[in-house]
């Protein structure tokens, strides 16, 4: 795609949508930290309705290890995996306590070296909570990039990697929420919406649906 289409893409997206955002619920970065950490094969709707009774009794480091592992699954076991997404928090949380002092880390390598934390959940952390611009490329952006011809590829890092390059420099703070909620309400997986859809004529997917 051409950067004067890349450019009108983006635009387009801006003025739809000028102030994106995570609908993940947050009020700190160690609280995104967990709602993410949380979210893996999850709806942010679920996460939020477990995170909403969690925070409010526990929302640091120190007080989730207060609850202990036991305590900390009544919180979340509506929420998919939550046995192992437990056992990751609680060892994430005590990293936090003993070699951060209780902060998140504000760098790639240190946050994924905390278990349970992958590229996408770093990238997450570092765009959301400290303005950094970074792709968090999930299925809703792997699509997009591909449907829509901004970044081709056949895996999750080459769609990231291609994005990077190809968002405009202005516009990539904000191309991560653009682009999931693109995905998520509009350019959908099974029937995207490509008749309500705003890029549509800058868009190379082949199969519009226009009904």
């Amino acid at each position: 795609m051409k950067l004067e289409h890349r450019r009108e893409l983006f635009s387009r997206l801006a003025e739809l949508n000028p102030n994106p955002k995570t609908e993940l619920v947050y009020s700190s970065p160690f609280e995104l930290l967990i709602a993410v950490l949380l979210s893996a094969q999850a709806t942010d709707v679920g996460v939020n309705k477990a995170t909403k009774k969690l925070f409010a009794a526990a929302n640091t480091p120190v007080a989730i290890l207060k609850l202990g592992e036991a305590g900390l699954k009544k919180y979340i076991s509506t929420i998919g995996l939550f046995n192992s997404k437990a056992r990751h928090v609680m060892e994430t949380c005590k990293i936090l306590q003993d070699q951060y002092g209780g902060e998140v880390p504000e760098t790639r390598e240190a946050l994924e070296s905390l278990p349970g934390v992958g590229r996408k959940t770093a990238n997450v952390v570092l765009n959301t909570a400290f303005g950094k611009p970074t792709m968090a490329v999930d299925t809703h952006i792997f699509r997009v990039g591909n449907r829509t011809g901004l970044a081709k590829g056949s895996t999750v890092r080459a769609v990231e990697d291609k994005l990077m390059k190809a968002v405009p420099p202005e516009y990539l703070l904000n191309a991560h929420h653009w682009l999931i909620l693109h995905g998520r309400y509009v350019c959908k997986a099974r029937k995207p919406e490509c008749v309500n859809c705003v890029i549509r004529d800058l868009c190379q997917f082949k199969d519009k649906t226009m009904k």
